[in-house]
């Protein structure tokens, strides 16, 4: 991903801050930092006094960035409400195939561009109330979505800590 100060994106300052919040790194680990080298045989360790594995935390950021994309941007026939926390959390520890991992991870750098991409239209209204929603707004989201990426990577990062796998 291209730096946010460098970024010819865009000339609206609060966008280019909006996308550097959302892209991370500057007072946290970003995405890519958090899941990089990630050792397969502790994806689903679940430490003591945790209730979550890493494979847990990921597939949740996975569900929850594409539940704030779709509720800002809803697909054909509209937003979908998902049950929470049930629709919102995997249930195993365990990533279901070899492939999940890598997987979830593509899906959640994917969904982050499409994302970015909303902020990035020439006709982006921030601060338009959705007409699907209650009062919530693109630049409403776009907080949302980099305040709960952060929490959770914050707590992969722990949770690798804990591990003894953080670089």
């Amino acid at each position: 991903m291209s730096s946010p100060a460098s970024s010819p994106e865009t000339t609206n300052p609060l966008i280019t801050q909006l996308l550097a919040l959302l892209r991370g790194g500057q007072a946290h680990a970003t995405f890519d930092q958090a899941v990089k080298d990630f050792p397969p045989e502790y994806h689903a360790a679940v430490p003591q006094n945790l209730p979550y594995s890493a494979w847990q935390i990921l597939e949740h950021l996975r569900i929850a960035q594409r539940d704030i994309l779709n509720f800002s941007a809803p697909p054909t026939g509209g937003y979908q409400h998902l049950a929470w926390p049930d629709d919102y959390w995997p249930k195993s520890p365990a990533p279901p195939t070899p492939g999940s991992w890598q997987h979830t991870v593509d899906h959640i750098r994917v969904d982050q561009h499409k994302f970015e991409a909303l902020l990035l239209k020439p006709n982006a209204d921030l601060y338009k109330p959705f007409l699907w929603g209650d009062g919530q707004n693109l630049l409403r989201e776009a907080l949302l979505l980099a305040d709960h990426n952060a929490y959770h990577l914050g707590e992969l990062v722990v949770l690798r800590r804990i591990l003894g796998i953080w670089p």
